[in-house]
């Protein structure tokens, strides 16, 4: 799959990267992104809500009068569910959302969904960006060349880099992630993905490597 090199100002630069068949061409399993979806969403819960039980919240633990010869019902001590200030029954308590996926799973749900970006030609590739200093209003304008600035985006980079990240930080709808970190979820929560050109190289070499 052969893509054009665009600059920052949408035009093209006269330059090439040949995305692999193996990674981009391939006939998407929807089930594999359904279950790799599924896990980051699970992932992201954080299960921390937790309610007192009748042995954790304060209180005297006497009986509070004697079990009969009252004429009234028969009573606990005053941790009881029942009264104001009573412990709770079958609260929620702390508990990890995390779903196990298999690498076997992990890695075609992602090239399931690079497939499906590919088939929808929602893949750009852009020449290196390099920022001195963190600029918004720069990057901003990098996305209204390429015609993204309307769009969810994804801009994908190959290594670390802060001025990068900084720079579009405060635009609501771009988001960006390093190669090696990239996940099915944000391939396809992504209106367009925007391959840096070195980016774009290691998806080659790795599909040659294959």
């Amino acid at each position: 799959m052969t893509i054009e090199v665009l600059n920052t100002a949408g035009q093209k630069t006269g330059r090439t990267v040949e995305l692999p068949e193996e990674i981009f061409g391939t006939e998407p399993n929807d089930h594999v992104i359904y279950l790799a979806v599924k896990q980051y969403l699970a992932a992201q819960r954080q299960g921390t809500s937790k309610v007192k039980t009748r042995a954790e919240v304060q209180g005297a633990s006497r009986k509070l009068h004697k079990q009969k010869g009252t004429g009234g019902s028969r009573k606990g001590n005053i941790r009881n569910p029942l009264y104001r200030g009573g412990g709770t029954i079958f609260g929620p308590k702390p508990t990890t959302h995390d779903q196990k996926l298999n690498r076997k799973v992990k890695d075609p749900a992602k090239i399931a969904a690079l497939s499906y970006k590919a088939k929808e030609s929602a893949i750009v590739v852009v020449e290196d960006l390099k920022f001195d200093a963190p600029k918004t209003k720069a990057f901003a304008g990098v996305m209204q060349g390429l015609g993204v600035a309307d769009k969810k985006t994804l801009f994908v980079y190959p290594e670390l880099d802060t001025n990068f990240y900084l720079s579009l930080r405060n635009i609501p709808n771009a988001a960006a992630i390093e190669l090696a970190d990239i996940n099915t979820y944000d391939i396809v929560n992504a209106d367009v993905m925007v391959l840096t050109e070195s980016a774009a190289k290691i998806f080659t070499e790795e599909g040659t490597e294959a």
